[in-house]
Order: C-alpha cells, then structure tokens, then sequence
C-alpha cells in the first residue's frame, strides 16, 4: 500500500489537488491491521545506510503517519518534548506489534514520525488556512479529521499561524523551497529507493552508491535529460573524490558539499536523503590542532618513546646479559624479532618519533657487523630506501665513514632494536599513533603488504575495504619530498627489450609522479610504467609472456599515425613477425594524441580480431586514421605469413566493440585502460566478451579500483628504488 500525499504533502501544491486527495478519506491501513490480528508481521528491509527500501517501505510509513496523527495533537510544535514520551513509546509499542523490525530502528521511525507529524500540519495550513495567493483563511474545523483533531486544538493550531512570526518563517521557507538551485526531480521516491531501483537496474554488486552519484541521478527527469549546471557540479565532485589526498586532506566536508560549496550540516549527509546521518556513516570531523596542542602531543610522544626505551634497557639487562667475551658470539640476538632475515621499518626517536627508511634486519646469533661486534641492544640491518637521507644514523658506520641515512642505502649498519618495525605493520605501542603520529608515517607503517595477485583475488572474492588505501601513496609523497625532482630532475625507469621489443629507460618528472598523487590524466610515461609492472609483476610469474604482449603508446599514438604511418606499421608488423607460430594477444593504448583521450585497442594478429574497448562508449569509427593503420598492418602481416585469401575477403577483419565498464569523468581513461589490460592478463583471456569478463562486470570502477591502480604504480616504483 502506497503512502498517501497526507503523509508527504508538498508545499507547492494546488487546493484543488488537495481536494482531490480529501475525497480518498483517512488512512486507516486496514490490511496491516488484519495481518496483525492473524498474528503475521510484515517484514522491512533497510540498505546499508539504514534507511527504509522496498519491499513495504511505503507501507511501513504510511502507518507510522496514521499512528501519529492519532497519538500526537497538531499543536505540537516540539518534537523532543519529553511530554511526548508516553505517545512515542505508544507509536514504537504498535509498530513492533504489526511489523518485524529490530529495536535499533526505534530512532529512525520515531524521527520519521516527527517527519510526518510536520507534513501534516503543513498539508492542514496549506489546504485548509490558506488562498491561492497565500492569504490567511480563518475556516473551520475540517470534518473529515474531527475524529483526529479536536474543536480547542483546531482553534489553538489556527490562532499560532495568524502571528507575525509564524508568517515571516513560513514566507522564507515557502521562497526558499520555491526556487531550489538544484530541483529534485522524482517526486515521492526518496533517495534510498532510488538508490535501490538503480542497483538493481545495473545488477550491481555495491550495495550503496556515492552521495554525488546519486545526488545527480535524483536531478535526472522523466526525459533523461540532465541540466548542464547539474552535470558540471557532479563532474566537479568527481574531479575532487579522485584528486584528493587522503593524508594531506583537513576539508571535513563532504566531496558534494565541497562541490556546491555550502557548509556541512551536523545531523545529515548531503545527497543521501533522510535516515542518513554523519554518525550512521561512521564519517568524523577532522579537527586541525592547534601549535599548543602539537606541542603537548610532541612533548608525551617524547616522554612515552623514552620510558619505552628505558623499559627495554630494563629488560634487556635482566633477561640477556652481555656475559660473553667481545671476541665470542654476539649475544644480541632477540627473541622478539623473528630469527634470519626479515623486511622492516627503521625509526629515529629525536627530535620526532618518526619513520625514516626500509630495509631488512639479520637476527642471528653470532651476527657481526663489518666483522666486528654489535653495539648492545642493536641488530645488524640493510638499508634499502631512505625516507630521510640526510637523518643521523644512530650508530655511524667506522668502516664506511658512513653518518647519513642516504649514504647507507646498500649497506650494513647497526640500529637499536627498539627502533626496528619488523614487516609492515604498526609499532605495538598503539598509544603513540593517537597521540600524533604524523599521518605519512602512520600510512606507511600500517598495513601488511599482499602480493598484487593475492589482493586482486581476495578483494574480489570478500568485497572487503582496503583499512587505508593510500598506503603506497603517502610512501611514494614522502620519498618524493627528500629528491631533487621538485626542481625539475627526472628519473628512469629500465624498460626491457621484451616488454616493448626495444630497451630504452622510460623517464618520470614531478608531473607524472604528480598525476598519480592528485588524480589527474596519465601520461604516456606512467601508462608505460604500469605496462613494466604487469609484465614484471603479472605476466613473468605466471607464464603469460608466450599468450600476451604490449606495443609502446609512445610510437603508436594517433599522431604518429598521421605523422609517420609507415614508421608506425614497420614498428607493429616486427612485433607481430616476432611470434607468428602461437596466437598472441596484443596491448595497444591508444592515445588521441597531445595528451587526450585513452583507450585500448587489442589485437589478435592470429585470429585477425581486433577488440575495442573504450570507457567513453565510442566506436572505431570515431579514429578512422587509427582503424586504417591497424587493418594495413593485420593486412601485411597476414601476406609475409603467405596467408591466402579471396580477394573479396581481404577486408573481413574482426572489429568488436566491448562493453566495458563507462568512465563518469573527463579524467579517468588512463586508469580504466590500464585496469582493462590487468583483467584481461587475470583472466588468461585471448579473447574478451563483447559484454566484458563476467567476474569484473560493472557499469563503472569505483573509486578503490582506481585507487589500486595507484597503489600499484607507487609500491612498484618504490621497490624499483630508482628515487
């Protein structure tokens, strides 16, 4: 059973229609009373926000509308009135009497009735109280509610809103709601629903979508069509949800908020609709500290790092005594960390408690360091990356003449045991991380690594939320902060022979580091990077080197086409030549040429198909240049095979678009054709579906599946150690 216009009445409508929805006469909800009477209770459904959904969303409230405008007189005009507890509790008392629903909802439906309670009175005022100009009508007591509405609270209702105060809000409102900026478009279905019909509409796996996401669906009206201005605020939203860097980010509002700019207001979420609040989200406000308490957070992180390192002094003295002579075995092995040879953090304690390099650490008995003893209390460890170069090592190397962090890196020192992090976890000491780790060292530190192939399968299969999915990110921009990029240096990344059949060193500046921070378009330097990265990472492992092959964007983007065509036909016909005796699918990300649009482009020269997959949804049709080049070279490859064929058939190359999930922004296609490379290669596919994989399906990537995409780039261009 629908709810009645009573129970959401607008503020624009007409008497007329008004009258129209008098003649329908009082809800009474005669089929949950029967249920209830046959001892049945109705279930409802709520999404992962909390809100009400189909089905019996709308039954559901059209009983709580009823149940209030018996229980709570039109002359309230406070909901929390404690005075109202014994009606509230009536209402909740009747609402689990009919329908099965946990107790945590009470809040949400005692709201809701709060809600309708509003409506009512405003559908009472609107109907009854006034003309079509607006004007004030002193009428009578409707009889159809003198059941619900007694003769001494019609009077007491109608004398409240003949006073001057009660006219001036109710004019601003009725202004305000009269002209909204932004109209919603989809009349009594609410944004819980509409979020429902549309999941599933696109059979999606998600179970909730963005605020911004649905915020434009909600403004799409009966023809489709969308309102440039509507467009640009969601493209903005977009923009911003992908370039925002979660640990350089102290905005607290929202991504739409931000968008529209307007203030964040406590108790709601922008573009969610009503049920959502900041607290069912679980979103908290950032507070920037302030310089006092920076230094009052400064001042206890130092205080707890020295007793901690007293403590283990303690410790150490009582439980492993240094009784040995020098000359004998090292006594400074540590049962604490895990004996051999193990990945670690390496910390400093001053003037900071702070993450400064990553190396591996040797907890053997015996371990010696240059060949002469340990410092006590400090294991012999390898530095591989340095964070801070010019950081002060704890034990300067006599050896090397070693006193830097950087001039350590591929070497051996000493480091106190109480400094070390082994794996990629947090120190144990979780107090020190809420009094004021900086954020790049937390990142860092966090999170266990997962091989690239591992995470993929896992998140694929649990759906589970990556703890904190710039890891490698906040990594990357505190390595990055140490290097003499900034000031326009660049550095190089090998490329082999066998990734693009010529071996060359990709060069990456501040813009292309930049691009994968901030979310802006790839460039042709960071597509070929990930490229090494499928290969090293993908494609080496697993075998797929003889099934899979890339050709470099660089010399077969659409303006060396133009430009050189012959060159960009001899450069692909000698790839293709180079294994003509197995099928082999080919990568091409093809590029629009002076940084513009991305797409790829696969080819299967065996089979002379050819797939298209381009996150725009545009055909071939719209490259004619590119479609040429690449139907020329199929065409002469296919000769120097000696492939014969009738001449009327010289053309039938395969051309099939896919289906591939749509990019929602101007930015995104470098990272959707790197995900549609990856896929494909997890898959083990030399074929792909004109309506893509099955198993990575969707109408569009969310955001963690592009932020993987970065993630990756930065964990392998730090392991590179190129920095």
């Amino acid at each position: 059973m629908m709810a009645s216009n009573e129970d959401h009445p607008h503020g624009d409508e007409t008497v007329g229609g008004a009258e129209r929805e008098i003649k329908r006469g009082i809800t009474v909800m005669k089929k949950v009373i029967r249920d209830r009477d046959r001892g049945v209770l109705i279930k409802v459904h709520w999404n992962e926000g909390g809100q009400l959904i189909e089905p019996n969303d709308s039954t559901l409230t059209s009983f709580i509308g009823a149940l209030v405008r018996n229980e709570v007189p039109i002359t309230c005009d406070n909901w929390r009135n404690k005075q109202l507890n014994e009606a509230k509790d009536k209402i909740w008392s009747e609402i689990k009497r009919c329908f099965d629903i946990e107790e945590n909802r009470r809040d949400h439906c005692l709201k809701l009735a709060g809600k309708l309670l509003r409506g009512f009175r405003t559908f009472l005022s609107t109907t009854f109280l006034r003309d079509t100009e607006g004007t004030f009508v002193d009428a009578e007591l409707p009889s159809k509610y003198a059941s619900l509405i007694s003769p001494k609270e019609w009077e007491t209702f109608k004398s409240k809103r003949k006073t001057q105060e009660f006219k001036s809000v109710s004019e601003t409102n009725r202004q305000r709601a009269s002209s909204p900026a932004y109209p919603y478009r989809k009349g009594r279905v609410g944004y819980g629903r509409l979020e429902q019909s549309i999941l599933t509409k696109e059979n999606s796996s998600e179970t909730s979508l963005p605020a911004h996401v649905l915020w434009k669906e909600a403004r799409v009206g009966k023809d489709g069509k969308i309102k440039e201005d509507v467009q640009q605020i969601f493209e903005k939203c977009e923009t911003l949800s992908q370039s925002i860097v979660p640990y350089e980010d102290t905005d607290c509002r929202s991504i739409l908020s931000r968008a529209l700019d307007v203030p964040e207001y406590s108790g709601r979420v922008r573009g969610k609709g009503f049920g959502i609040t900041q607290k069912s989200l679980n979103i908290k406000k950032q507070k920037t500290p302030s310089n006092k308490e920076l230094q009052q957070t400064l001042e206890a992180l130092k205080a707890e790092v020295l007793e901690l390192r007293k403590e283990r002094e303690r410790d150490r003295a009582a439980g492993f005594k240094d009784t040995s002579d020098k000359d004998s075995i090292n006594c400074n092995f540590q049962p604490t960390i895990p004996e051999g040879i193990s990945p670690c953090h390496l910390y400093l304690a001053r003037p900071t408690y702070r993450m400064v390099g990553k190396g591996k650490v040797h907890n053997n008995l015996g371990e010696l360091l240059h060949t002469k003893p340990l410092p006590t209390g400090s294991l012999k460890v390898s530095v591989d990356i340095a964070l801070e170069k010019d950081a002060l090592l704890p034990h300067p190397d006599d050896v090397s003449d070693a006193t830097l962090l950087g001039d350590a890196i591929g070497s051996f020192v000493a480091w106190p045991t109480d400094l070390i992090i082994v794996g990629y976890e947090t120190p144990t000491k979780s107090k020190a991380k809420d009094k004021g780790i900086a954020r790049e060292i937390e990142s860092v530190a966090s999170q266990k690594e997962i091989p690239v192939a591992k995470k993929t399968e896992i998140s694929k299969r649990t759906g589970a939320k990556k703890k904190n999915p710039s890891k490698y990110r906040a990594c990357l921009h505190t390595c990055l902060e140490t290097t003499d990029i900034s000031d326009g240096c660049v550095r190089l990344i090998p490329m082999d022979g066998a990734i693009f059949g010529f071996e060359y060193a990709e060069p990456l500046g501040k813009e292309d580091f930049d691009q994968i921070l901030y979310h802006t378009q790839l460039s042709v330097g960071v597509i070929n990077t990930y490229m090494r990265y499928l290969y090293d990472k993908l494609m080496g492992p697993r075998g797929l080197e003889q099934r899979f092959s890339f050709l470099n964007p660089m010399k077969t983007n659409l303006t060396e086409m133009i430009r050189k065509p012959d060159e960009v036909r001899t450069y692909v016909v000698e790839r293709f030549m180079a294994d003509t005796d197995r099928e082999k699918l080919f990568f091409l990300p093809f590029n629009t040429g002076d940084g513009g649009h991305w797409l790829l482009v696969a080819i299967n020269p065996f089979k002379e198909i050819v797939y298209y997959l381009d996150s725009l949804h545009n055909d071939w049709t719209t490259y004619p240049a590119m479609k040429t080049i690449v139907d020329t070279i199929i065409q002469t490859v296919r000769a120097q095979r000696k492939i014969q064929v009738p001449k009327r058939k010289a053309n039938n190359i395969t051309w099939n678009r896919v289906e591939c999930p749509r990019q929602r922004n101007n930015i995104d296609c470098g990272y959707y054709t790197l995900r549609f490379m990856k896929e494909t290669l997890l898959m083990d596919r030399t074929d792909i579906p004109s309506d893509y994989f099955d198993e990575y399906r969707c109408a569009y990537y969310s955001k963690d599946q592009l932020d993987e995409i970065k993630e990756e780039l930065c964990q392998f261009i730090i392991e590179l150690q190129v920095l």
